[in-house]
């Protein structure tokens, strides 16, 4: 059985930085595409930033273009999200999550969530 556990979230001041990291378990870690979502209250969970399932692309959303960076270490099973200048309305529950499709595209294509890790930007 797949798991997929997220940490690293917290409280940070707007303009701050946090890194979460993705530990995966269960199944080989490199032939899956690998994505982050999150999730704000009241709001649906939306796409932030995956890779290619070679790893060798990646992708965000555009209102994280800059400022995150996804990393992976396949070695280890784990998959990071490095944020940087973080701002108010990246408040949200970050979920981790992996897909077996090629170009997943909806949150219905992807197989496997972690529970998620709170993410709070507030001064």
């Amino acid at each position: 059985q797949v798991q997929l556990v997220e940490s690293g979230g917290g409280l940070v001041q707007p303009g701050g930085s946090l890194r979460l990291a993705c530990a995966a378990s269960g199944r080989t870690f490199g032939s899956y595409v690998m994505a982050w979502f999150r999730q704000a209250p009241g709001k649906e969970r939306e796409f932030v930033a995956r890779f290619s399932r070679s790893g060798s692309s990646t992708y965000y959303t555009d209102s994280v273009k800059g400022r995150f960076t996804i990393s992976r270490d396949n070695a280890k099973n784990t998959m990071d999200l490095q944020m940087n200048s973080l701002k108010p309305e990246d408040t949200a529950v970050y979920y981790c999550a992996e897909s077996r499709l090629l170009q997943p595209v909806t949150t219905t294509h992807y197989d496997y969530w972690g529970q998620g890790t709170q993410v709070t930007v507030s001064s």
